[in-house]
């Protein structure tokens, strides 16, 4: 079968973990991705070794694999310039350029839109920092916790109510969301490139990803630029679009704003009583009496286990959700139905289980090609293949301008 990308080649100058997912995401696509590391290599290489995890994968950093699978590893030292020359060469055939670096160190290695279009007209120049490259804090470094989730409102939001703490995000969240921002903006630039024969300029940051993930509020907190109201689990408009705790200790989320679900939802739960009580009657009581609402709602709630509730609910027609844990989404039947965990083989550590960029094709080849490379494991293949001869990367790699392959440290 044939591949979305197939064909196109990207190359990328990117770390840690944000630019490198939307790579990722291009390969899992059919793109060649060639990522240029330094010569010590990306330096999020190895921070995450799974110390839960039994095995040969023990050692193995999982995390890095799934922001670098399908790539190949070139290691070269930008800062010298037979480095960035051969940077700039890679970027001659290629389709796109993709990066996490300023602008000013992009235009230090000769990796700016000015100079890579001046070598390939048609080239589709990305680029994705943490708030952009103009502006007060373009120079200013941004990671998931700082520029999307900090500077963008969303810590901020998520607190329950106004004292409450500020709340912590899973790794890369941040990231992995302005990743797919990213391969949106690249593939709308390809289809310009192809149609026009003209380059295309193309970024995104952390902080805007962040604030379109908030649409929502800033469609209001735009125009009247008043703080949001956060509010409490007692303060919400409607209990049936709640969260419960139930009697095994999880939890469950209902999300039915709709009046006629209240008496549905008490039905279901033996409830009937509080549709005829007057402080619930009505939609006004409900709220203005939320709290002791929720009092009685919790009570009744821990008298059964979650998946109890929750055939109850369907029955019902009442709209919820669980709240699972990571470590059962993992095994979650409706995961293993759309694929979501596809399988990797390891040259060395055998099969594993990764997670799929959230797309699928019908009739298409898409998914995972392979693990990520070591530091520098394609240098000599890439090389070769833009027109260097033997003599030539023996000496490169003599000068210590580009390295050999080697074992992730």
């Amino acid at each position: 079968m044939r591949a979305p990308l197939e064909g196109v080649r990207v190359v990328a100058v990117d770390s840690f973990m944000a630019a490198p997912s939307a790579g990722a995401i291009l390969a899992d696509l059919g793109a060649d991705v060639v990522k240029i590391e330094p010569l010590s290599g990306d330096p999020i290489r190895g921070n995450f070794r799974p110390a839960k995890v039994d095995g040969g994968l023990r050692s193995y950093d999982l995390q890095f694999d799934v922001d670098n699978r399908g790539k190949r590893s070139i290691a070269v030292a930008l800062d010298t310039d037979e480095g960035a020359a051969l940077a700039q060469r890679l970027c001659g055939p290629a389709q796109v350029f993709m990066c996490n670096l300023l602008p000013h160190r992009q235009e230090r290695f000769g990796l700016d839109p000015a100079s890579l279009m001046a070598i390939n007209p048609s080239i589709v120049h990305a680029t994705l920092t943490g708030y952009g490259t103009n502006g007060p804090d373009a120079r200013r470094p941004g990671y998931d916790v700082t520029a999307f989730f900090g500077r963008s409102g969303l810590y901020d939001a998520m607190r329950e109510g106004d004292e409450g703490m500020v709340p912590s995000a899973r790794p890369a969240q941040g990231d992995h969301t302005a990743g797919i921002a990213l391969v949106a903006a690249i593939l709308a630039g390809l289809r310009v490139a192809e149609a026009t024969g003209e380059g295309q300029v193309v970024e995104t940051s952390l902080f805007e990803a962040a604030v379109w993930t908030q649409a929502s509020d800033f469609a209001t907190t735009a125009v009247d630029r008043a703080p949001v109201r956060r509010r409490r689990r007692t303060e919400l408009f409607v209990a049936s679009a709640n969260r419960f705790p139930c009697g095994d200790g999880s939890w469950i989320v209902l999300n039915n704003i709709e009046v006629a679900a209240w008496a549905r939802m008490c039905g279901a739960m033996g409830l009937e009583s509080l549709v005829e009580d007057d402080r619930f009657a009505t939609a006004k009581g409900r709220f203005d009496n939320m709290e002791e609402l929720i009092g009685l709602l919790d009570a009744r709630f821990v008298t059964r286990t979650r998946d109890e509730w929750g055939a109850l609910f369907d029955d019902a027609g009442i709209v919820w959700g669980p709240v699972l844990g990571l470590h059962e989404v993992a095994v979650d039947e409706q995961a293993e139905a759309i694929g979501l965990f596809p399988t990797v083989e390891h040259r060395d550590l055998g099969p594993y289980r990764t997670v799929r960029a959230p797309m699928r094709f019908d009739g298409l080849d898409v998914g995972p090609r392979g693990p990520s490379p070591t530091i520098g494991e394609h240098t000599r293949e890439v090389l070769a293949a833009a027109g260097l001869s033997t003599r030539e990367i023996d000496e490169l790699v003599a000068a210590n301008i580009i390295s050999e392959p080697t074992a992730d440290g």
